[in-house]
């Protein structure tokens, strides 16, 4: 860390906190804290070199930032984050904020877990980055024989590593295009699979992604998720008529627009992310699993932000169809708990297809992020996360389904939704009818729900986000998250969801 940053974090007190445990070894996470000013952060440093740092306030960073960084990316807020330990993230004023995003899926193991940020200081002094078509290197090797008993079918045996999920989409592209000999994938209503040119191209959860940067990658053909919004009926529908559709959507897809001759691969997150975390019902991914084999067409699985524990168990696949044979298997995010690493997994006689030399890139797998990856599977493997997302999701459920049920508040919730630590709530919205299921004709339904209480959360120093085209709130916490934590930032959340009800 530099100096600049390191001003911020003097005279304060540490933290301990438990984390988990691995057989052998303890891992107790003890971290500084900060509660320093701008005044300290603005304080004349040198760096390690001795060049000068330039001397800004807070306010004068956030103002350079909003000045030079790229005007396509988005924020919440415009804090200056110096700090992070466990689910807290403290910003150069010394706020301190609960963070219930994990940076989107990502730090599964809260931000600096000490373990695996120990395992990437060791890496550092050892070996920082060796080209991947140069050589292999030890942690690459030893990521790959921690990952093989964990993946969800047997067949998954050969892995490539890249930098981020949009990458790993990509790859299974490649492969899916080269073993098939096959140019058209087919995906659904809704999904999020990247922004580059190959995944934006399968993306479908909103057209901010790639508007504007078109034609994007050709061939690309979209069928109806089984979710009520996307088929345009009753969220009370059941699975099995919700399944029934979905099927029927595919077909005509097949019949009518794309010969499965011609598909190469059928992509599917187990859990749609961006399309508001709605899990897949069991009965379609089987389905889908009967038309690849049927047609010849891989079936690839997209758990970049499912993966890991996020949903209760290594892969959500593993719970809804704990027999089902993923072609490709897609992965990022928690993997290395922020240390950038994704990855896709296939069997031999699929990788065998592919030419020497066309897979690569020059981090793929860089040598640190490896050595993370290799740490955050020791914590995961050592069961005790899975345990907590458990007992932690049945806490958050029972707050947001008691939202839902209570008379204050139940004529502005749609639904309840998701899976372990992948849970979101869909808000009413007088301009969508589906989601006015349930309440009395005339009732009053607040405009901008959703936006409302994320504001509020915000103002009471509660990062949550959004997510889809319909007014979603989703939790994402990390999954080291405790008791206090989940009912603290509940707490807050029903003041937020009370707060909009009574003002109306």
């Amino acid at each position: 860390m530099s100096r600049l940053l390191t001003s911020t974090l003097r005279g304060l007190p540490r933290i301990a906190k438990p984390i988990y445990t691995v057989p052998g070894r303890s891992f107790i996470s003890s971290s500084t804290t900060t509660s320093s000013s701008s005044a300290a952060f603005a304080q004349e440093q040198q760096s390690s070199d001795d060049m000068p740092v330039a001397v800004k306030t807070a306010a004068q960073w956030a103002e350079f930032g909003r000045d030079h960084v790229c005007h396509g990316l988005g924020r919440l807020r415009d804090h200056v984050i110096v700090k992070g330990s466990g689910l807290d993230l403290y910003t150069a004023e010394g706020k301190k904020l609960l963070d219930f995003t994990a940076g989107i899926g990502v730090t599964n193991l809260g931000h600096c877990h000490p373990h695996v940020s120990r395992a990437a200081a060791e890496q550092v002094n050892n070996l920082v980055h060796l080209q991947c078509s140069i050589s292999f290197h030890a942690p690459y090797l030893q990521l790959i024989d921690r990952l093989l008993p964990a993946m969800p079918h047997e067949s998954l045996d050969q892995f490539f590593f890249w930098n981020s999920g949009s990458e790993a989409i990509e790859a299974a592209i490649k492969v899916a295009r080269q073993a098939t000999g096959r140019q058209n994938m087919i995906v659904f209503s809704g999904a999020y699979h990247g922004r580059t040119m190959g995944s934006g191209a399968l993306t479908r959860s909103k057209p901010i992604y790639t508007q504007g940067t078109g034609p994007l990658m050709p061939g690309v053909f979209s069928s109806a998720f089984p979710y009520w919004h996307q088929l345009g009926v009753s969220p009370s529908t059941s699975e099995e008529e919700l399944v029934r559709l979905a099927e029927h959507q595919l077909d005509l897809i097949l019949r009518q627009q794309v010969n499965p001759k011609d598909v190469a691969a059928i992509f599917i997150e187990p859990v749609q992310g961006e399309g508001g975390y709605v899990p897949v019902p069991p009965a379609f991914l089987r389905h889908l699993r009967d038309v690849c084999d049927k047609h010849g067409i891989l079936l690839v699985i997209d758990e970049v932000q499912s993966g890991f524990f996020r949903t209760g168990s290594y892969f959500a696949i593993e719970q809804l169809t704990p027999e089902l044979r993923p072609d490709i298997l897609v992965f990022a995010k928690g993997v290395a708990n922020g240390f950038p690493i994704s990855g896709i997994a296939s069997n031999k006689e699929l990788m065998g297809k592919l030419d020497v030399g066309s897979m690569g890139g020059t981090y793929s797998g860089n040598a640190v992020a490896c050595a993370a990856g290799i740490a955050s599977q020791e914590v995961y493997q050592s069961g005790e996360i899975g345990q907590n997302v458990a007992e932690r999701s049945k806490q958050l459920y029972a707050v947001l389904n008691g939202l839902a049920e209570s008379s204050k508040t139940k004529h502005l919730i749609a639904q309840v939704r998701g899976m372990g630590l992948m849970a979101s709530i869909e808000f009413r919205n007088t301009s969508d009818p589906l989601t006015l299921e349930g309440i009395p004709e005339g009732t009053a339904v607040p405009k901008n729900i959703g936006k409302r209480v994320q504001e509020y959360c915000l103002n009471k120093d509660l990062i949550i986000l959004t997510t889809s085209c319909f007014d979603t709130i989703r939790f994402i916490p990390a999954l080291t998250v405790n008791e206090e934590e989940i009912d603290r930032a509940m707490k807050i959340f029903t003041e937020a969801v009370e707060n909009v009800a009574r003002e109306g």
